[in-house]
């Protein structure tokens, strides 16, 4: 079974962008609530802080699944591996749980980066290997590069954006998606609907966003650092949404609201004409 449904490891912690102290208090808080997931980046300048948080924790490390993900200026033979070394010393860990690439190259040529990462794994720098922010054609070539298994692409999803394309993927390669920005940064609540359905379950707006995902089959990455909402996110798995308000917010995915895009990201792909295939 794919690592990001195993346990509690399908409703992970983000820590982006959080540092310092106030990184601290919502990860502890987020163990005492019972996530198990942690997911950084070295993109996130935040592999030290995560370490340090976690040296402190009651939570033993064999019950953590830690996640971090390579940074694309390291997609190189002299960088890749001592960029992943030093991730694990900042995260004060013999091995990432997970590790990722973070963004595809940016001359869409995947399959040398996807060998590096291979070789991480063989390398014994970490347990499970994935990808983040692949098109559905990136999907179909990690596939076929491989031979270790790719335990997930990280990428945006929420009910304001249509990923049918990515889904269709996940199900032809069995490469399982995760998503962030879960609520779209809070767009989401700008909108009655998922209101209202919380309404009927004795639920709020973001755990009925949040469930939708999960019954779409996809990993759930969440942040905060208010503990109440920290709670609401983890408590997500004893309510099941019906087919009538799972098909109610599968009509929402119209709007085609994108939040991380070439305008933001230069590494992101072309998802217009990715949303395609």
């Amino acid at each position: 079974m794919n690592i990001y449904f195993q346990n509690a490891c399908e409703r992970s912690f983000g820590t982006y962008p959080l540092k310092g102290e106030e990184l601290a208090n919502a990860l502890h808080t987020a163990l005492d609530v019972g996530y198990r997931a942690i997911d950084t980046a070295q993109m996130y300048e935040n592999e030290a802080d995560v370490g340090d948080a976690l040296r402190g924790a009651a939570v033993p490390r064999s019950q953590l699944c830690i996640t971090t993900k390579v940074h694309p200026d390291n997609f190189t033979v002299e960088r890749f591996m001592p960029s992943v070394e030093e991730s694990l010393k900042r995260l004060r860990i013999d091995q990432a749980d997970v590790l990722l690439l973070h963004w595809p190259p940016t001359d869409g040529n995947v399959v040398p980066s996807l060998k590096l990462l291979e070789k991480a794994a063989q390398a014994g720098l970490a347990r499970h290997i994935g990808v983040s922010n692949y098109t559905p054609a990136m999907m179909e070539t990690a596939r076929a590069t491989l031979d270790t298994p790719i335990v997930t692409n990280q990428v945006e999803f929420h009910p304001l954006l249509d990923q049918q394309a990515m889904l269709r993927a996940a199900t032809r390669t069995g490469i399982p998606l995760s998503s962030y920005c879960s609520v779209a940064r809070g767009e989401v609540f700008k909108h009655r609907i998922f209101d209202d359905i919380g309404k009927t379950y004795g639920r709020t707006a973001a755990q009925v966003v949040l469930r939708w995902i999960l019954q779409k089959g996809v990993a759930i990455n969440t942040m905060s650092t208010k503990r109440a909402n920290i709670e609401a996110n983890f408590q997500v798995m004893d309510f099941t949404l019906s087919s009538v308000d799972m098909d109610r917010i599968d009509a929402m995915t119209k709007t085609g609201y994108r939040i991380v895009d070439k305008r933001l990201v230069p590494w992101s792909p072309d998802w217009d004409a990715a949303a395609a295939t």
